[in-house]
């Protein structure tokens, strides 16, 4: 939990220093890989809920929310479902949004992000439950359809939130779809240990907000209070002498360039190697060794 403790007490003054160097472009937040832009659709399953089902009408975090009018997305979908049949035994669950979906990539060097999987997780039994531009309203309903359905996981490992926030969520209402995304997990999972990240730093406008959103949950998360979650905050490793190191992000290199949002290789490495003393204690086993590319990419300071 040091990650937590260091970062809670310097991100204030960080935001501060790095603030005239945060890039400030357009919204492009998650984008779905077929560029699709359809309409949500938006239920409340019979078996959603009950915060989801008495709070509909005032948060759309907690509204449980598809999108399967994006091609893609009801692909993939299907795709989970099916895999629930053929791994009824996994062990670990990634829940999330692209920055869980890119560990299906393998596209080096800056989203070459399978070899990372093959070394942490995919020996442990893993699932991908990760949606490019998900927020915690399409995790409710993904779970209300069967996501997570006959599985008797040690760990879920929960990234959620930046969407929420970065789609113009306030922090109060992002808060409260992660709340009711961890109800509805230890509901459908009571015996499952849940390891809650805070929301990694960005250079998008919304990047105050995931610092509110990252002090309710260190507050409510951090101390114990639910004895089946733990929490931590890794972003002080994406930060360099006070500023965001926008080379652990592969946004600006793209064509046109984006807001630092998504980890690199580097960047979702050493999250990756952040989070394992704490994957390796609530699994019960040993950590993974640091994983390290024989040539990793420079880094431009």
């Amino acid at each position: 939990m040091g990650f937590v403790v260091a970062f809670r007490v310097m991100k204030r003054s960080l935001l501060h220093l790095h603030t005239a160097a945060l890039l400030l472009g357009a919204l492009a937040i998650h984008p779905a890989p077929s560029g699709a832009q359809a309409a949500a659709t938006t239920t409340i399953s019979p078996d959603a809920a009950p915060a989801a089902q008495a709070s509909a009408t005032q948060d759309p975090a907690i509204v449980p929310t598809g999108r399967l009018a994006e091609g893609w997305w009801a692909t993939r979908h299907k795709q989970i479902l099916a895999q629930l049949a053929t791994h009824p035994d996994a062990q670990l669950l990634l829940i999330g949004d692209s920055i869980t979906n890119n560990y299906d990539k393998a596209d080096p060097p800056n989203q070459n992000f399978q070899p990372i999987w093959d070394a942490y997780y995919a020996p442990r039994k893993a699932l991908n439950l990760g949606f490019s531009g998900d927020t915690t309203a399409n995790v409710l309903w993904r779970l209300d359809h069967g996501e997570v359905a006959g599985l008797h996981p040690k760990l879920v490992i929960l990234l959620i939130g930046t969407n929420n926030t970065a789609s113009g969520q306030t922090a109060k209402q992002t808060e409260e779809g992660i709340d009711a995304v961890i109800k509805d997990l230890e509901r459908r999972l009571p015996q499952t240990k849940i390891l809650l990240m805070g929301l990694l730093p960005t250079a998008l406008p919304s990047r105050e907000v995931n610092f509110d959103v990252n002090d309710y949950l260190g507050a409510h998360y951090a101390g114990g209070e639910d004895p089946m979650v733990s929490y931590i905050d890794v972003s002080v490793v994406f930060y360099t002498f006070g500023q965001l190191d926008t080379s652990l992000f592969y946004d600006p290199t793209l064509s046109p360039p984006g807001p630092a949002l998504h980890p690199n290789t580097a960047g979702q490495r050493l999250m990756a190697s952040a989070i394992e003393p704490d994957v390796a204690r609530l699994l019960g086993d040993t950590p993974v060794k640091p994983y390290s590319p024989v040539n990793p990419p420079p880094k431009n300071r």
